[in-house]
């Protein structure tokens, strides 16, 4: 199956299943290209983007990120 395939394939899933693909794989998919340097400066735009279209306020994405730093710690 090629890259394209799989992303019309992907584009065709229902709202709950997008979303359910997305929160089960982002994590798994990450894991490897999260380490070649320069590639969390290629998604940060992107995430950045997808918050910018949510219509969520970035000094509310700011203190969501504060609140899970601070539940780390105590893990």
């Amino acid at each position: 199956m090629t890259a394209e395939e799989i992303k019309s394939a992907l584009l065709g899933l229902s709202i709950e299943e997008k979303k359910a693909f997305i929160i089960d794989t982002l994590p798994e998919l990450t894991k490897e290209v999260i380490k070649e340097p320069g590639f969390m400066m290629q998604l940060f735009p992107v995430l950045l983007g997808i918050l910018k279209e949510s219509g969520m306020d970035l000094q509310q994405l700011l203190q969501f990120a504060t609140m899970m730093g601070e539940q780390q710690n105590q893990d």
